[in-house]
């Protein structure tokens, strides 16, 4: 029998990024594999889940230590992410949102009272929304209709936000609104808005396709009073902290999609060593090998492309193009791989007694969140135009 080829995800990291993967992939097996099917059938998360991230540390990664966090990279970031991934999506979106965006967009953009005032409650204990994305303002993300008054002592803040990942569990949301539409994109601004403040209320819940388990909710301010202070960068330059921060948070898209693809890949390389057909495994027959080596090969250029992207960001390098090809080129091999892998495992892999539908479904959302593979190709395009 020819030897089955498999993608080992720990082939191109250090000692300790093994570790650190291993011991995320130990914690993600036991505690949330258990409840996968359950959380995603109810739409939710167990609620202890998001409690055992942040004693771990993964809710605060890269974070410096002086905010509470484990102060490391954002390449550890992404490992955190793909391990979770290849067990539970939804899971891991929770960590991603929290690091790529929400932390990244505090350390970079945060004055330092607000940086002492909001990471260390991020890295303890309460969770994280991005909001920008409104019901008209999904790849023009700068068609804002959300606004901000100054009223003087406060802000006001009146719109909707739509498809916000974590806001039915989240308590700090990063928001974006316009303190001067006749000056369009240069009139967005990004507050700090919390839970608690009044005119602030979390709407209607999603039932989605893929990554149920993750909230994703709309939310309404009305008449929202906002401190002055909680201004997050300087006023009209929310524009730029979007781009940026969104530029990041593709990576840990991408770190996403492999984990998928990952999780699903081994579900279907053990179905097809287990299954029988003609008096022997499926795993001898030379077109299922081909095909599983062709998905290994999608598999493993999809990592190297996000490891890349991620490596070259904490190096300091420029990384807006690698973060563009690693999330489109993911998104679309995560699909491929786990499509492949429900074919192998025939009527089996149509039904919910095996993995493979529900990372089939989790992989869908890739090519549509933080930046449709539309808009990706037109970044990467523009920089291989660029004169």
């Amino acid at each position: 029998m020819s030897e089955i080829p498999v993608v080992s995800p720990l082939t191109h990291l250090s000692e300790d990024e093994k570790f650190f993967y291993d011991t995320i992939k130990q914690f993600a097996d036991e505690k949330i594999k258990p409840f996968v099917m359950e959380m995603d059938k109810k739409a939710e998360l167990r609620p202890e889940i998001p409690k055992q991230f942040f004693e771990m540390g993964l809710m605060g990664i890269h974070v410096p230590e002086e905010y509470g966090g484990a102060e490391t990279n954002f390449f550890m970031s992404v490992l955190a992410i793909e391990a979770l991934a290849s067990v539970d999506g939804s899971a891991a979106v929770v960590v991603d949102v929290q690091n790529t965006l929400v932390n990244n967009c505090f350390i970079n953009w945060g004055n330092e009272q607000i940086k002492k005032k909001y990471l260390p409650q991020l890295t303890s204990g309460k969770i994280g929304a991005y909001a920008l994305s409104e019901a008209g303002s999904g790849s023009d993300a700068f068609a804002l209709q959300c606004r901000a008054v100054d009223k003087g002592d406060h802000w006001e803040l009146n719109g909707q936000k739509m498809w916000i990942t974590n806001g039915n569990e989240a308590e700090i949301f990063i928001v974006f609104a316009n303190i001067n539409p006749e000056l369009g994109y240069k009139g967005i601004t990004a507050f700090v808005v919390e839970r608690e403040f009044e005119g602030f209320s979390v709407g209607k819940k999603e039932d989605k396709l893929g990554i149920r388990a993750s909230s994703t909710c709309e939310l309404i301010f009305e008449n929202c009073k906002v401190p002055k202070e909680n201004v997050l960068g300087e006023a009209g330059q929310g524009y730029k902290a979007a781009i940026e921060t969104l530029n990041e948070g593709r990576i840990g898209i991408g770190a996403q999609m492999v984990g998928i693809a990952q999780g699903a890949f081994d579900a279907g390389v053990q179905y097809t060593k287990e299954r029988l057909q003609f008096g022997k495994p499926i795993s001898s027959f030379q077109g299922v090998q081909f095909q599983l080596a062709d998905a290994a090969t999608k598999l493993e250029a999809a990592r190297l492309l996000v490891y890349n992207a991620a490596r070259m960001k904490d190096a300091g390098l420029p990384f807006l193009k690698q973060a563009a090809m690693s999330k489109l080129y993911s998104s679309k091999a995560a699909q491929e791989v786990c499509s492949l892998m429900i074919d192998l495992l025939g009527g089996y892999g149509f039904t919910k007694e095996y993995p493979v539908e529900k990372f089939y479904r989790d992989a869908k959302i890739g090519t549509i969140y933080e930046g449709t593979s539309n808009m990706q190709l037109q970044t990467i395009a523009k920089f291989l135009l660029k004169d």
